[in-house]
């Protein structure tokens, strides 16, 4: 496989989980084996966790193959919309390809740089994403996510927990090929988001490796 370099994200290999995330349907195949079978259980309590409501507008930031966004699409039909954005070129065809709802789009974007304008969604959402990111990139994507979603309005970002056993970390390690997925520290999502602005914080634990945080924007921004 050849590995092409987004020189927007920096290097690829420090945020492609099994050089993988790019190229569709090996990596929904890759997800399936990695979440044991519970990937639909686990992004539908995120879905439910997320707040969206029918009508809402939805934005997926790094949405990959699309699966959350489509689930997200389903959640807030009728009158709503979800948008998944990820700068992958790859991922976002495969998405158009497989996605049969009117109400779900895609398109080229990236997390520290959002192609929208202020507060013209109702719910930001991102699974699996951050870790991809450059640490100096994270809180300026969590600042694009406070500034595209509307005043009163949520985000909920789901990231990868490592498990606390050497047999566990020896498996990411293994399947992934990715060092970094077996020390992501998704204790730092919570002060991220608070410095972001964020506030309502919550969070929760999925089997077998989600942590997710849902926080709200305050209805008045200084």
């Amino acid at each position: 496989m050849t590995e092409q370099v987004d020189c927007r994200h920096g290097d690829p290999s420090t945020r492609t989980p099994g050089r993988l995330r790019g190229r569709g349907r090996s990596y929904d195949m890759l997800a399936a084996v990695f979440f044991g079978g519970r990937r639909r259980r686990v992004v539908t309590r995120l879905v439910a966790e997320s707040g969206a409501r029918p009508g809402d507008r939805v934005l997926d930031v790094g949405c990959g193959t699309g699966y959350l966004t489509r689930a997200m699409a389903e959640a807030v039909a009728p009158g709503g919309n979800a948008q998944g954005v990820d700068p992958s070129g790859e991922a976002i065809m495969y998405a158009r390809r497989v996605t049969r709802l009117d109400n779900c789009t895609f398109s080229d974007g990236i997390a520290e740089a959002l192609d929208a304008p202020d507060g013209s969604y109702d719910v930001v959402v991102s699974s699996l994403m951050i870790h991809h990111l450059p640490e100096a990139l994270r809180a300026q994507a969590i600042g694009e996510m406070f500034r595209v979603v509307r005043p009163g309005g949520s985000v909920l970002i789901a990231e990868f927990r490592p498990p606390a056993n050497r047999i566990g970390l020896r498996l990411v390690r293994a399947v992934t090929g990715h060092h970094a997925m077996a020390e992501n520290r998704v204790d730092l999502l919570d002060p991220m988001l608070r410095k972001a602005g964020f506030d309502q914080l919550h969070s929760g634990d999925l089997r077998p490796w989600t942590h997710y945080v849902q926080a709200q924007k305050p209805s008045t921004v200084a």
